[in-house]
C-alpha cells in the first residue's frame, strides 16, 4: 500500500477545442492516421497547451484540483485558428492567431504553477509559448515530414471560438480531461 503512496501521475494544462473546429481538428489527425499511420496525436483531444506535461503525486490530485481553481483562469475571449504550421522536422500543427489574451493567460498559469503548485518545466523552457494546435508529431519521421509539408503549406483551415476555461488533462492509455476550469464570465 505505502508504494501506491509516492505513485505519480503525468498532466498538463490546455484549451480543449470545441467543435466543430475541434471535431475538424480530429478528422485531420484521423486522415493522417489512415493515410500514413501517424497516430501520436490521436492520443490527446485538441488542445493547445497552457501549461506543459508535468508529474503530480496521484494522492495528492485533489489538491492539485484545489490549487488550480483558485488560478488565474481569465475572462472569455475570441480565438482564431488560421492555415498550418511547422516545428522542422516533425510537427504539423494548425495555426493559433496572434492573440494577446492568450499569451497573458499563459504568463500568468505559468507564474501561478511555479509559485502556487511548486512547478518549474514551463517557467524555464526556453523556447517561448507559441500557441498551436498539434496534429502529427513524436511519430512524423524526416522523410514523411518533407512529404507532408507542402501540402499543409498549401491546405487552408479556420475556425474560431471563445475561451470559456482551460481544462487539466491526464495520461491514462491518452490523455484524457479531469477537470475544467470555466471563466467566470
Amino acid at each position: 500500500m505505502s508504494g501506491q503512496k509516492n505513485q505519480r501521475s503525468k498532466y498538463f494544462l490546455g484549451i480543449v477545442i470545441p467543435s466543430p473546429g475541434g471535431e475538424e481538428i480530429e478528422k485531420i489527425k484521423l486522415e493522417l492516421w489512415n493515410e500514413h499511420g501517424l497516430k501520436g496525436a490521436l492520443r490527446s483531444p485538441p488542445h493547445i497547451t497552457l501549461h506543459r506535461p508535468f508529474e503530480w503525486r496521484s494522492d495528492k490530485e485533489d489538491d492539485l484540483m484545489t490549487l488550480l481553481a483558485s488560478s488565474p483562469i481569465g475572462d472569455r475571449f475570441p480565438i482564431s485558428l488560421n492555415g498550418f504550421g511547422f516545428f522542422s522536422p516533425r510537427v504539423i500543427f494548425v495555426n493559433v492567431e496572434d492573440n494577446p489574451p492568450l499569451f497573458s493567460l499563459h504568463t500568468s498559469l505559468t507564474s501561478y504553477a511555479k509559485t502556487e503548485l511548486k512547478l518549474f518545466n514551463e517557467a524555464d523552457d526556453l523556447r517561448g509559448f507559441h500557441p498551436h494546435v498539434t496534429v502529427a508529431f513524436r511519430d512524423l519521421k524526416k522523410p514523411k515530414f518533407s512529404e507532408l509539408k507542402p501540402q499543409f503549406e498549401n491546405r487552408s483551415f479556420t475556425s474560431q471560438f471563445e475561451y470559456q476555461g482551460f481544462s487539466i488533462l491526464r495520461l491514462e492509455k491518452k490523455w484524457e480531461v479531469v477537470q475544467t476550469f470555466p471563466t467566470i464570465r
